[in-house]
């Protein structure tokens, strides 16, 4: 390893720059200091709109990794939508002053190092769902998603969990619903931004909204439902449960919303599907885990997302 490949670990380590949002920002500073020299002034990285940074997007990322013979989309949003990107983008153009003062900015080496950590960030291994026979149904899809919450810890500003939750809630809902009702499905990016649809999956006059973390907009939006004739289903992971019914207790509408333990609401309809018998529980399984990874091959780019069995 050479001295800036050190360096570059050193920081990459420091401020845990693994997420597909935080590895997009690194590369168009990179590109930005190659094209318009060091040292860069962070304060004019910041776009009108607060909490943007300057010219970063989908496409001038996909442009970079074009260059490196990567068509993989890294990120739909480019990083621009990422929790401290602008933050990660003015320590890290700090950082580029600072090697350019010690004469150690080989932006091309520099920027090869970050197309490596894409490379290892696309191959990163997925998810692992262990069937022990021994434990129960609840219980393994819970260590399922304590998985995708530990991963979301150690890469902050990622949403890991919720969006675990959505496609397996999503899967369970492809699987016992006719093919004429099939609910729509959405990428997690896609799920986060303000839209005008009811809920993540919506049936006839059902709203479900998948969250590891109900908030008070979200009861908010359950009573806009609500109003508008439509029932709202909160799937949420058991920790959170309490949570929910607490703020939808505030807003004077206990008792109007359906509250569910996410672990539970999975773990049921693969009892019911194997009848309820040991040996067809691990089939039923691999039918949910398969349609869940068809789901994130189709409209996710992160394969990490992906389960084994």
């Amino acid at each position: 390893m050479t001295s800036l490949e050190k360096r570059l670990t050193e920081f990459r380590d420091a401020n845990s720059l693994r997420s597909k949002g935080q590895l997009a920002v690194m590369l168009h500073i990179t590109r930005l200091a190659a094209e318009n020299g060091l040292p860069i002034d962070p304060e004019t990285l910041r776009t009108d709109r607060e909490g943007q940074v300057k010219g970063l997007g989908k496409g001038r990322v996909q442009n970079i990794l074009k260059g490196h013979g990567i068509t993989r989309v890294l990120a739909e949003e480019g990083g621009r939508t990422s929790r401290g990107s602008l933050g990660n983008a003015s320590d890290y153009a700090i950082f580029l002053n600072a090697l350019h003062t010690e004469k150690m900015d080989d932006l091309a080496a520099i920027e090869k190092w970050w197309i490596a950590r894409v490379q290892d960030y696309f191959s990163s291994k997925p998810f692992t769902l262990k069937f022990d026979p021994s434990k129960s149904l609840r219980s393994i899809v819970s260590d399922l998603l304590a998985q995708a919450v530990k991963r979301q810890k150690d890469n902050p500003g990622t949403t890991y969990a919720g969006t675990v939750l959505q496609h397996l809630v999503g899967a369970k809902l492809d699987l016992i619903l006719p093919e004429d009702k099939r609910v729509a499905h959405h990428g997690a990016n896609v799920a986060d931004c303000p839209t005008s649809r009811a809920g993540d999956f919506v049936l006839d006059d059902v709203a479900i909204h998948v969250t590891t973390a109900p908030s008070e907009a979200l009861i908010r939006k359950c009573k806009d439902n609500i109003d508008a004739g439509i029932r709202p289903i909160i799937v949420t992971i058991t920790e959170s449960r309490s949570g929910a019914e607490f703020n939808a207790k505030r807003f004077e509408l206990e008792g109007r919303i359906d509250i569910i333990e996410a672990e539970q609401f999975i773990a049921t309809n693969i009892l019911e599907w194997g009848k309820f018998t040991e040996k067809s529980h691990r089939s039923e399984i691999t039918r949910l885990i398969t349609r869940y990874n068809a789901i994130v091959q189709e409209y996710e780019t992160d394969p990490s997302l992906l389960i084994e069995l």
